[in-house]
């Protein structure tokens, strides 16, 4: 499986460094990507320490994983469709909208007293629609700015961006905690997604800036889907195709057992490691692995490495669960930040590699679904992360529940690419 995605779909190489870049609408669309992804884990920050500090409830903490991630596994195809038949910009900014309410609603909540446990989720639910509403058209919107032939670079450059964000999310957070207070911080944080409200209003991207070669048939006009059969055939066509069914086991694989459902028990880690505090130690340890991805990017894209195949993602995937399970049993906090970057390195290498690919061996006409597919594959079934790290992490230890979920993928993974090397031979 893995040789045949390796051969049919590979993405061109490209020998120019941070090839992306040299498109002004892919550098808008990247400042625009990490002021949001900013907001997102300000928000985070924040909302996670409340939770902790007002309910002291690893099961709640695991809601909010469940919550956050659900609405991706229910409705990321639906919302892939959307984004092929209406204007993605649109789709991303009414995300947007939703991403500053849950900011307000927290905001008013928290300085009124008045936050109960049904708030959290509530708000924890809206927030993740919000993020698959963004999610599947800013990758088909990105398709549209650069094209195939950069597309690698763009995946890779969109998720340094977003890293970019998650990197500096929990050191402003912590600063605005610490000098705001919770309810002023996250008001703050609720203005921080209007950069991409606004440059999305009249950026020339979407359905209908679309050009097609000089001769070439247009292709059909995306159609809605109409019921679970339409969505039942779009797995069909990603079932016929290696490298799209290969990237999509992967990336749901890693999103079932582990996710990011340590980032919401990080208050739990950071305790148990001695620095419990909402302040600078708390920060770095909330930070280490979203630095290890922005350095992995940037030096991905500078050296032009990692040529993107099927066996090189799932070598890499299985790298991330080891630094992920050594993180779980250390107990010396320099460590466990050395090993939260580099399962960020990691992390940013296979989930980017995935994405180019799956992008660029999708059908044209159905490309927004197919990305639903992978976003649910990959976002979705975090859902489930939040049963195996947090609320099993209630009953055995997070750091046990951590370790088992990772060890459980590498083995998952290892099967995988021990099939592919057998189809191989």
């Amino acid at each position: 499986m893995a040789t045949a995605a390796d051969q049919s779909a590979s993405p061109p190489v490209t020998h120019a460094s941070f090839a992306a870049l040299r498109h002004p609408g892919f550098q808008m669309y990247f400042v625009a990507t990490a002021a949001a992804m900013l907001a997102d884990n300000i928000e985070h920050v924040i909302s996670y320490w409340v939770i902790f500090r007002k309910f002291h409830s690893p099961t709640l903490g695991g809601f909010a994983v469940i919550s956050h991630w659900l609405p991706f596994l229910a409705f990321s195809v639906y919302s892939g469709a959307l984004a092929d038949r209406f204007d993605p910009r649109r789709i991303i900014q009414l995300g947007m909208v939703l991403f500053m309410g849950v900011s307000i609603a927290w905001g008013v909540l928290i300085m009124t007293g008045a936050l109960e446990p049904w708030h959290a989720r509530v708000l924890l639910i809206v927030h993740g629609c919000a993020g698959v509403l963004w999610g599947p058209a800013s990758q088909l919107l990105l398709h549209d700015i650069v094209g195939p032939a950069e597309l690698q670079s763009a995946v890779r450059l969109g998720a340094t961006a977003r890293y970019l964000g998650m990197l500096c999310g929990p050191a402003v957070g912590g600063a605005l905690l610490l000098a705001l207070g919770p309810s002023n911080a996250i008001l703050v944080n609720a203005v921080i997604y209007l950069p991409m409200i606004l440059w999305l209003w009249r950026a020339p991207y979407g359905l209908r800036f679309r050009k097609h070669e000089p001769g070439a048939e247009a292709p059909p006009p995306p159609q809605a889907v109409r019921g679970f059969g339409d969505v039942i055939a779009t797995f069909r066509v990603i079932v016929e195709n290696p490298t799209v069914f290969c990237m999509t086991l992967l990336a749901g694989g890693a999103a079932f057992l582990v996710g990011n459902a340590y980032q919401a028990q990080m208050p739990g880690f950071a305790q148990d490691l001695g620095h419990g505090d909402p302040g600078v130690s708390y920060s770095m340890l909330l930070a280490a692995d979203a630095a290890g991805a922005l350095f992995g990017g940037f030096v991905l894209e500078l050296r032009g490495l990692l040529r993107p195949t099927a066996r090189t993602a799932l070598a890499l995937a299985m790298g991330w669960c080891c630094a992920i399970v050594g993180f779980a049993q250390v107990s010396n906090y320099s460590l466990a930040l050395v090993l939260l970057f580099l399962a960020g390195f990691l992390e940013l290498s296979f989930n980017s590699m995935a994405q180019a690919l799956v992008q660029l061996a999708a059908p044209a006409q159905i490309r927004g679904r197919v990305i639903g597919v992978f976003s649910m594959a990959a976002s979705g079934m975090r859902t489930f992360s939040g049963v195996t790290v947090g609320m099993i992490g209630g009953l055995i230890g997070i750091h046990s529940s951590l370790a088992l979920s990772a060890a459980v993928l590498f083995v998952a993974l290892g099967c995988l690419l021990a099939f592919g090397t057998r189809t191989s031979d």
